[in-house]
């Protein structure tokens, strides 16, 4: 029958999302230096790890309420209406990591057919989990510094559904401004969209950039789905713990989502997500301070290497390069390996990312100083062979 098929076959949306997602589907072997994951290599500080074990120690082995812990809820909404705008336990719900909250968002509010508009380069899973619900992608070029194109995205946003930002930006690690943000909202206003802003980086900006959040745009409120992690401001990676905070309909929404894949969140990790939340600690300081350093020290390593283009980011912990010499993201990424060091291919993020490749640093000073030395001779026996082939 025409219907039939092979039941060993996967879905129609395994199928959509491996057909054009640019995604690593392997972690880099042992034998390479890796500067391609966003996984710092700060152990969990020791306050956070104490709480665990008290908390088994003390029970929190069951079923937790579907939302997330009452009392981390409550903390959470307190955080958040530091920024100025007041919110409630009931418009949060506690999730699988801030992947989990992307992906909960998304799942609850978008149906096939609609227009997700995506300034990029950006984040690529966002492409992945739009095309997922069989929705439209709809990649916006930003400006050639990196920044919001706010005449393109008007151009493309009636009929929309939702725009999706990464703040700061992965790969880019630029940070939007105030007005970018203000625009944003009103374009958003003007054409009903909703906003799913993904900040998981906001504790790792640089000195002398003002970091402004979503959340401190009045405008924005109505319509936010602010997604976060508690990944990087706290070496959190593997506890897998985020959060989503929107209006109450669509986190009650997400919460069906949520539950249904993953059921109820760690009950003992939500204790120590508690802990994290609640306990005054200098150490995001510090780590952004470190992060710091080893920016410094990548764009130093590459400052003299001809045939790439490298600019400082804001924030987040990348370097996004680009090749001068025409070469393609997966020309880098293959000779990259041939080096020795994982790396990620800029077009993963993007159509505008072609020609470009994403450099962590986020692995260990001595990693990052020969992985990168490593990579400025990968770019220089390139660049002079690419030189050699045009004469």
């Amino acid at each position: 029958m025409a219907n039939e098929r092979d039941k060993h076959e996967p879905s129609l949306a395994v199928q959509r999302i491996a057909s054009i997602s640019r995604r690593p589907a392997v972690r880099p072997g042992p034998d390479v230096i890796s500067l391609s994951s966003g996984d710092p290599n700060f152990e969990t500080p020791a306050y956070i790890r104490q709480a665990l074990i008290d908390a088994i120690t003390e029970g929190y082995t069951h079923y937790t309420d579907n939302q997330g812990d009452p009392q981390l809820r409550a903390a959470l909404a307190a955080q958040l209406s530091a920024g100025g705008q007041s919110w409630t336990p009931a418009e949060v719900v506690v999730t699988h990591g801030g992947s989990g909250a992307v992906a909960a968002s998304v799942i609850s509010t978008i149906n096939p057919g609609d227009r997700v508009l995506l300034p990029e380069p950006t984040y690529s899973l966002y492409a992945d989990l739009v095309r997922f619900v069989d929705a439209e992608p709809i990649f916006v070029q930003q400006t050639a510094d990196f920044h919001l194109d706010l005449d393109a995205l008007a151009a493309v946003a009636p009929g929309a559904s939702m725009i999706m930002l990464c703040h700061p930006n992965n790969p880019t690690g630029v940070v939007y401004s105030r007005s970018e943000l203000e625009a944003l909202a009103a374009l958003a206003e003007a054409h009903d969209l909703l906003v799913l802003a993904d900040e998981a980086y906001d504790h790792i900006v640089y000195p002398g950039v003002a970091f402004v959040s979503t959340l401190t745009i009045p405008a924005l409120r109505p319509r936010l789905l602010y997604c976060q992690t508690f990944s990087k401001t706290y070496a959190m990676t593997g506890w897998r713990i985020g959060y989503l905070a929107a209006p109450e309909p669509i986190v009650k929404a997400a919460a069906r989502i949520h539950r249904t894949f993953n059921g109820t969140m760690n009950a003992a990790v939500q204790r120590a997500a508690l802990a994290a939340v609640t306990t005054p600690s200098d150490g995001p300081a510090l780590r952004c301070a470190e992060f710091d350093r080893r920016r410094q020290l990548a764009l130093d390593i590459l400052a003299g290497v001809e045939g790439i283009s490298v600019n400082a980011p804001d924030g987040a912990f990348y370097l996004f390069v680009k090749s001068l010499d025409g070469l393609s993201s997966h020309e880098m990424l293959m000779a990259a390996d041939e080096f020795g060091v994982a790396i990620r291919a800029g077009n993963e993020y993007g159509p505008s990312g072609e020609g470009f490749v994403r450099i962590a640093f986020s692995s260990s000073v001595q990693e990052v100083q020969e992985g990168v030395t490593r990579l400025g001779h990968m770019f220089r026996t390139m660049g002079g062979s690419r030189h050699r082939q045009t004469l």
